[in-house]
């Protein structure tokens, strides 16, 4: 339940691992907060002693994105275990190789099925059991890549941009009933997900999207771009022609 202050005292982070929603989290406690959960595929691997601060309780929990059948009852145990959610923050995600999408129908599923069937799946039971509570703040980290789908990573930015379609609609349907969503449209960010790759214009680094995506939510934003200088540049090449589109110098 939230304090008289509004700040969150229970928060959960889906993708418990994931840089930008570790980030986020950092911006998220304050000293209010009493439970923190970090909910992953590998639990080992979710560094809790990171966050310790006095009178907060971290705990890394196994959760799978692509175990969508398994979502509402890891949501369900939360509730039991530490009551009403305040925050959640949905940070899961694959990027991978389109050429091997191209070559591998299976994994190309794979993918949707994570980046978006997970997070569908996930982002229906938080808001659901938030809007029982009356009250709750769902995040998700989607992408600028979902805007306009390059040819580079189309299977990757579609999953993003259906994502990113379904958390819009989630948040005019959640509004009446005390519930925020807030999507969160990152460009490139140097991450574990990104290592290795060339940095494309306006690269950021996880501190500053957490940062920017955590005062979007805070002022009630319904989307935030971070860098913000993004919506403008997404705005533009939203309405270029495609044979303008189609030769653009992407990677």
């Amino acid at each position: 339940m939230e304090n008289a202050l509004q700040e969150a005292q229970t928060i959960v982070l889906f993708g418990g691992t994931s840089d930008i929603g570790r980030a986020m989290v950092a911006e998220l406690l304050t000293p209010s907060a009493r439970t923190l959960v970090l909910a992953c595929r590998r639990p080992g691997e979710a560094r809790p002693d990171e966050f310790a601060q006095d009178g907060l309780d971290v705990v890394a929990i196994a959760f799978d994105a692509a175990d969508t059948t398994a979502h509402e009852g890891v949501v369900k145990q939360l509730v039991e275990q530490y009551g009403d959610l305040d925050v959640a923050v949905i940070a899961f995600g694959q990027l991978g190789e389109q050429a091997d999408y191209d070559a591998d129908p299976a994994a190309a599923a794979a993918l949707v099925n994570v980046n978006m069937g997970g997070a569908v799946s996930t982002a229906t039971a938080v808001a659901q059991q938030m809007k029982t509570q009356g009250h709750g703040h769902l995040g998700i980290v989607g992408s600028v890549a979902g805007d306009r789908t390059r040819p580079a990573n189309y299977t990757y930015g579609a999953t993003k941009a259906g994502l990113d379609a379904f958390g819009q609609g989630l948040a005019d349907a959640m509004l009446a009933h005390g519930v925020t969503v807030t999507m969160i449209r990152p460009g490139f960010v140097h991450s574990k997900m990104t290592e290795g790759r060339k940095a494309q214009p306006f690269a950021t680094t996880p501190d500053v999207v957490g940062r920017q995506a955590v005062a979007g939510m805070r002022s009630g934003k319904h989307t935030v771009y971070t860098p913000g200088l993004l919506r403008y540049v997404f705005t533009t090449l939203r309405h270029l022609p495609r044979w303008v589109w189609r030769r653009m110098p992407f990677d």
